[in-house]
């Protein structure tokens, strides 16, 4: 770059010691000569062994780039072609829409991406920079592979669409298009120098607040456009629009007096008042303000002056036992009963501040995690600010709640990264085995000494492990934790970071967090294994000695940012692991995320194996304003079905059948709009859990709802009844789980004949026997005491045969065909 001189002024100091030119001259021959004044050799060293080449100032200042590097360089060479595609997307639009909004965006993302590729074309052009032809075919061919580039396929689908379906495609493909643009813009300012040269950077800020605002309204046009009705949902804290598709809203309630800020219960951000030059804003001033924090929103940052507060009053998950329900909070646990609809009634609250206050039920005690660095030893609620306390408590609380309107503290284990989740391994009369995840940072040696952290390579460190705690059940207070295995060492070497190490995986993949420990770990003692959701990895345990689980199997996925949580189908052959992409406060459910971010994964399990099969994600696009991403859930225990419901924070809940694993589908759905329409708060539901024939979900900011599900053309009622009537489902935890049975009863046996129905493998007359025998076995069964009847006993045993005869059943359809063969045998046993 050739750089101009502006000749300085001349003070009159200066002017006054001005000399005559032959002066000047005898002066400097006078001098003597000195070595710093002779010009110094400037080389270019070069490759290991080659000569070095001598260079001009002016090369090197050149080759130091200081002005822009090659990665602004690389930048507007790339965004060329991309915004090329979106004016050939744009194109598209006239001749087969009719809807005037649609024409109007497309005018104008046209005038934008044009004057924007000039500009480029421009910029580089000055620097004598390579400029792309947008529309040759080698630059097309490689822009593919960019960011939100719409592949040949998709844009061919676009040209033969019209009407409603075309204007549909057109905002998604150009929602995920523009997504790409601002995917790149990240990826630049990440890069050390670059967009040094300001007008770059005011151009790469113009790009990006310009196309996030654009996604917006964007946003807006497909919630009008799509045909889901959660898409779009009118924000609100107690009057928020709702959508619900089968499913019945039994009850809904606010959290408890002493658990939300009576002056804000809805937990908005407090910002301070406006000062005059912000209450004289014009529109044009506040419309500018609103353009400039679109990427801001678009990446879910706060766009006010108010710091993000404490999630103090938050709602996490939930426990069963009997008729007991128990919801964790930040500020301590709500104890309830539940009434014979499964309506909670409020009998305690608990207010035990330290978060995230995750909690399990064992006969009576009650166990909740622990993580904050504010807790304290005796719950108190002043915190604890000093680095290093004897009252700060960060690890696993014991609670006996026997009395349950006066639960008490009977017992604490301090650990050394706290208690973010915990899982119930194993209990009898003397002992429980609990495991711990602990997701924090290490407390200090002076406050706990075992938590080593600091010295690098120390085998002692606390990352890498997870705690294995022994609880009496005669005296809770001698809990302690009896090892804390490395269970990610690997296994030739024993490195203790043996598993994923942080990172993405390559071009256009996720930045997934290192495998340092498990957020959950969810057990299955029938099997004796356990599923590991642990940060980088999904990871599958052998629990045979509880107290020594060894790692069996693990897996990486190039779409999962965090491994969150894990789930087993009803009888521990499939494990669905959830990725918290944006760690939950983030709007990661919007039309221009990836569909295998933020999402389910579904695994069989096969020779011990954790084998892919697909992804599930929310179908219906959220907000800006909404935090969304798969979080937790429970199966519904249908027989002869895999049926889930998961929580999404504010993009609701929903029911999804994933029985063939390869191809899972949405069968229900609750959702809201938005705490607010402004701003992104931090709600919607943190936990759903399928219980004795009730759904019920903690929402963070607004309370409990208690759902069920209705009869649909994807679930029938006898299907919803025998759900209820699942054994194993007097105690529930979030991450423990045993194998599902049903009792001998006629509406189970229903079940697997509506399926065998649905599916089409059941004859239609013997369809009508079934469903006629099965009648009268319930009236029959209904009594307090079975009324004997040998000829309908024949009946149901003649029928048994039958359904096992079959031989054109295969795949599950077998497997209900003699499920329900063995049903019918026992009822014919019981009618005898």
């Amino acid at each position: 770059m050739t750089r101009s001189r502006i000749a300085p002024t001349a003070s009159p100091h200066a002017r006054a010691l001005r000399v005559r030119p032959p002066l000047l001259l005898a002066i400097l021959l006078a001098a003597p000569f000195t070595p710093a004044m002779a010009q110094v050799s400037i080389v270019n060293p070069g490759a290991p062994g080659a000569d070095p080449r001598v260079l001009t100032p002016d090369d090197a200042v050149q080759i130091a780039g200081s002005r822009y590097s090659q990665a602004d360089v690389r930048f507007m060479q790339d965004m060329i072609p991309h915004h090329h595609q979106a004016l050939e997307l744009a194109a598209l639009v006239g001749e087969r829409t009719n809807s005037p909004t649609l024409i109007e965006a497309a005018g104008r993302i046209e005038a934008s991406q044009r004057d924007e590729i000039k500009f480029m074309q421009q910029w580089l052009a000055e620097r004598g920079e390579r400029v792309p032809d947008p529309q040759a075919h080698a630059a097309m061919h490689g822009s593919h592979a960019m960011a939100g580039m719409v592949s040949p396929e998709d844009m061919a689908a676009l040209a033969n669409a019209e009407g409603s379906d075309f204007d549909r495609q057109f905002l998604q493909l150009m929602i995920s298009h523009h997504a790409g643009a601002l995917e790149m813009v990240e990826d630049l300012l990440e890069q050390s120098g670059s967009a040094y040269d300001p007008t770059l950077f005011e151009f790469v800020n113009d790009v990006s607040n310009d196309q996030a605002a654009e996604i917006e309204r964007m946003s807006a046009l497909l919630a009008d456009v799509g045909s889901d009705p959660r898409t779009g949902l009118a924000a609100g804290f107690r009057d928020a629009g709702e959508a619900i598709e089968n499913l019945r809203l039994v009850a809904s309630l606010p959290k408890p007096a002493g658990f939300f800020d009576p002056e804000n219960p809805a937990g908005l951000p407090l910002e301070p008042e406006k000062d005059e030059d912000e209450k004289e804003k014009d529109e044009e001033a506040l419309a500018k303000q609103q353009r400039d924090q679109a990427f801001k929103r678009y990446k879910g940052e706060s766009t006010g002056k108010a710091r993000r507060g404490l999630l103090s009053f938050a709602n996490t998950d939930m426990a069963f036992s009997g008729d007991v329900l128990v919801v964790g909070n930040y500020h301590g646990f709500n104890a309830y009963r539940l009434g014979a609809d499964g309506v909670p009634t409020l009998a305690s609250s608990v207010v035990c501040p330290g978060g995230q206050g995750d909690v399990s039920i064992v006969g009576d005690l009650l166990l909740m995690s622990v993580e904050e660095t504010r807790g304290r030893l005796d719950c108190g609620l002043q915190g604890v600010i000093e680095d290093v306390s004897k009252e700060r408590f960060r690890g696993l609380r014991i609670f006996d709640i026997s009395d349950l309107a006066r639960p008490k503290q009977v017992g604490a284990v301090q650990t050394c990264r706290g208690s973010h989740t915990h899982s119930v391994v194993s209990s009898d009369e003397e002992r429980i085995v609990v495991y711990n995840s602990g997701t924090a940072s290490v407390r200090e040696q002076d406050e706990l000494e075992r938590c080593v952290d600091e010295l690098a390579g120390d085998q002692r460190t606390a990352l890498f492990r997870i705690d294995v705690i022994e609880i009496p059940v005669a005296d809770p207070s001698r809990a302690r934790i009896i090892d804390s295995p490395a269970v990610f060492a690997d296994d030739e070497t024993g490195t203790l970071a043996g598993l994923w190490r942080g990172g993405d995986h390559g071009d256009q993949t996720q930045e997934t967090n290192k495998t340092d420990h498990c957020h959950d770990i969810t057990v299955f003692p029938e099997g004796n294994i356990a599923a590991g959701a642990c940060s980088g990895n999904g990871i599958l345990f052998d629990i045979t000695d509880p107290m020594k689980p060894t790692r069996i199997d693990a897996v990486i996925d190039p779409g999962f940012a965090y491994w969150h949580s894990a789930t087993f189908n009803n009888d521990g052959t499939k494990v669905i692991f959830t990725d918290e992409w944006g760690g939950g406060s983030r709007p990661r459910c919007r039309a221009s995320d990836p569909r295998n971010y933020g999402a389910d994964a579904i695994y069989d399990i096969v020779d011990g194996k954790l084998v892919f099969r697909s992804y599930f994600k929310l179908p219906a696009p959220q907000t800006v304003t909404e935090n969304c991403v798969a979080h937790n859930g429970s199966v519904v225990p249908v027989p002869g079905r895999d049926l889930f419901v998961q929580a999404w924070y504010q993009g609701g809940l929903s029911v999804i059948d994933f029985t063939d694993s390869a191809n899972p589908f949405e069968i229900a759905y609750f959702d809201r709009g938005p705490v607010d329409a402004e701003k992104l708060i931090t709600g919607g539901f943190w936990s759903a859990y399928h219980y004795k024939g009730r759904i019920y979900g903690t929402e963070i900011t607004r309370g409990l709802d208690v759902l069920a599900l209705e009869p649909s053309e994807h679930i029938t009622g006898n299907e919803i009844t025998a759900a209820a009537l699942a054994a194993g489902d007097a105690v529930f935890n979030p991450q423990q789980q045993f194998a599902v049975t049903w009792p001998a009863s006629p509406v189970v046996a229903k079940a697997y004949v509506d399926q065998l129905a649905r599916s089409g493998s059941l004859d239609a007359g013997l369809e009508a026997e079934l469903r006629s025998a099965l009648d009268a076995a319930r009236t029959a069964l209904a009594g307090p005491a079975p009324t004997a009847d040998r000829a309908l006993a024949n009946r149901l045993q003649a029928l048994a045969g039958s359904v096992s005869s079959a031989s054109d059943a295969e795949g599950r359809d077998s497997q209900r065909r003699a499920s329900l063969s063995a049903l019918l045998t026992d009822l014919a046993e019981r009618l005898q």
